[in-house]
């Protein structure tokens, strides 16, 4: 079974990088979308990361793992 999450890295006022992560991201998830999900993020200070407030986009990425379940009695 594939797993996808949706991490977003933005940067904080210390320039230190922070991940927001999405489980299951819809599957015609677009690049635009996401770019204003976290311009909207930054904008209205809706999170902070070591308490200072998200300042900028450092990237997206789409992360897809596959999982084995083992049937172990």
């Amino acid at each position: 079974m594939a797993r996808s999450k949706l991490e977003m890295i933005f940067k904080n006022q210390l320039d230190k990088k922070t991940t927001i992560s999405v489980d299951n991201p819809k599957d015609d998830l677009t690049e635009e979308e996401v770019s204003a999900a976290m311009n909207e993020i930054i904008l209205k200070k809706i999170f902070s990361s070591s308490g200072r407030d998200l300042v900028a986009i450092a990237g997206a990425r789409i992360v897809t793992t596959n999982v084995q379940e083992l049937n172990i009695a």
